[in-house]
């Protein structure tokens, strides 16, 4: 059982550290702090790299929020420096738990202090190291191990050649529905934004570009439909990366550059998915993919590769094809298109796993569950 006492404030005290609060990972601090909303315990996070910021402060809903401000160099090797401050943090006051976001925080976790530990494991491959192994293994009886998803969570438990659901569970990503929904702009308010035209069919996917999202699928498939699909039709691109002029030279040489429309990075993305008819996602084993969950919230159909983490969120809900496979994806997008006219009822018929398995009151009950049983805490 872990001890109960209160710290020299009179509240009860989670630690929570991220690597940093780029890209998903302020939300997903924001995701864990909602889990202790409206109980006796209190929540301060920690980012290890990031200077200080009142936006990330507020968005990371948490009681307290210390920057740390390390540079990824000085978090290489042993991070003794991140050993020490965490440390002197944890020993401020009577901590109950520490939740650790990726392997590196994790690490620091279990050297820096003696709380039980929940690592949070948003990617594939991460205890494939043999030191990292052996680290779970030495901390087994004070560590469990969370995972965005199924599948992540068979690729740690074979990884670590272990089969023990104690020591390592699942619980998926979420979001704030009415907030994600609030701030989604109406379609043809997103539109204007993003400068796209009123009447067009749009099929919308936003990501890096980078080889692990295969934009090039999308791109092939988008061409094999074309000549089905009215004049209007526009495939839009959100995102940056190392693939976009490949990516673009793809698309001239399928003489559809005129209708792929690449956006660059587009802040806070997910306000302007309303602008889309389709969203389609055709990355290489997704984790999870909250972008998926953010399409949801604004109500549009889904057409995803059935692989990684991604096809759990969207079996049941979208439309899913073989991995890299053009020619389904083709078949998928003509019957979008087709079906489009009887969107009226596509919310009211397929809302359910958004408000029962990839939300904060979700996630609050499950997470109580797992921690109860491996623990002994209650929230």
């Amino acid at each position: 059982m872990i001890a109960s006492d209160s710290g020299a404030d009179g509240a009860q005290w989670v630690l929570q550290l991220c690597h940093g609060y780029d890209g998903p990972f302020m939300d997903c601090a924001r995701q864990y702090a909602a889990l202790f909303k409206d109980t006796e315990y209190k929540v301060c996070t920690v980012y290890f790299t990031g200077v200080a910021s009142e936006e990330v402060r507020r968005g990371s809903a948490s009681d307290e929020v210390v920057f740390l401000d390390y540079s990824s160099r000085q978090l290489r090797g042993l991070k003794l420096g991140a050993i020490t401050a965490v440390r002197k943090i944890a020993a401020a006051r009577e901590y109950q738990l520490c939740i650790a976001h990726r392997f590196k925080p994790t690490y620091v976790a279990l050297l820096a202090t003696s709380l039980p530990v929940i690592g949070i494991q948003h990617a594939f491959g991460v205890y494939r190291r043999r030191s990292r192994r052996l680290l779970a293994n030495i901390f087994r009886q004070r560590l469990l191990l969370l995972c965005v998803s199924d599948s992540v969570r068979d690729d740690v438990m074979d990884s670590l050649g272990t089969k023990e659901s104690s020591r390592v569970q699942t619980l998926y990503n979420r979001i704030d529905i009415d907030a994600v929904r609030t701030g989604q702009l109406s379609r043809a308010a997103a539109r204007r934004s993003l400068e796209l035209p009123e009447s067009a069919w749009i099929i919308g996917n936003v990501g890096r570009l980078h080889p692990d999202k295969d934009q090039a699928t999308l791109i092939r498939g988008f061409a094999k439909a074309r000549s089905e699909l009215p004049k209007n039709s526009l495939l839009v691109i959100i995102g940056k990366g190392k693939l976009e002029a490949e990516l673009r030279q793809l698309a001239a040489d399928l003489e559809i550059k005129d209708v792929v429309l690449f956006l660059g990075q587009v802040p806070d993305a997910r306000r302007f998915f309303k602008a889309f008819d389709v969203f389609a996602l055709t990355s290489d084993h997704e984790p999870f993919g909250m972008v998926l969950l953010e399409a949801m919230a604004a109500d549009i159909p889904i057409i995803c590769a059935d692989n990684g983490g991604a096809k759990e969120v969207v079996e049941g809900y979208g439309q899913l094809f073989p991995f890299a496979n053009p020619a389904a994806l083709r078949e998928c997008i003509l019957k979008e298109y087709q079906r489009r006219n009887c969107l009226n009822g596509f919310a009211a018929m397929r809302d359910a796993p958004l408000e029962s398995l990839f939300s904060d009151d979700a996630a609050r009950e499950r997470f109580s569950s797992i921690i109860n049983k491996r623990f002994s805490f209650n929230i």
